[in-house]
């Protein structure tokens, strides 16, 4: 009795030992996970080719963003500049301008500080590791 392609007989039986199975068995699996790799890979480099047209548009916005919100800075500093000179009213936009991104520069600082965790969550992750 001929045993079927790839598979060794064991004895007389015509069958595979079961180490043999295993070791098919594992094999598969591995090409099984690197498929699965390669897949996602795939999928992934897919994605960041679409998304790259996009992300150099919104690049070029904010840039164009930019420089509008200069023009308009200046155009107030030479609006002011009439009735206070154009030195003090560059100085005046500047602290106004100033005075605002320091309030954001705080207020995304004070954010930020949620990526540490909070006590509540710091008591979860304790009480969660000395339970393990």
């Amino acid at each position: 009795m001929d045993a079927p392609a790839g598979m060794a007989p064991n004895s007389s039986t015509g069958e595979s030992s079961i180490g043999e199975l295993f070791g098919r068995l594992a094999e598969d699996g591995k090409a099984y996970a690197r498929a699965e790799v390669n897949l996602y890979r795939a999928i992934a480099a897919r994605r960041l080719g679409q998304a790259r047209n996009g992300a150099i548009a919104l690049v070029a916005a904010l840039f164009l963003v930019n420089a509008a919100l200069i023009a308009l800075l200046v155009g107030f500093a030479l609006q002011i500049g009439k009735w206070i000179g154009p030195a003090l009213g560059g100085l005046v936009v500047f602290a106004i301008v100033g005075i605002v991104g320091f309030l954001l520069v705080r207020y995304g600082a004070s954010k930020l500080g949620a990526l540490s965790g909070d006590e509540d969550e710091r008591k979860a992750l304790a009480s969660a590791e000395s339970m393990a």
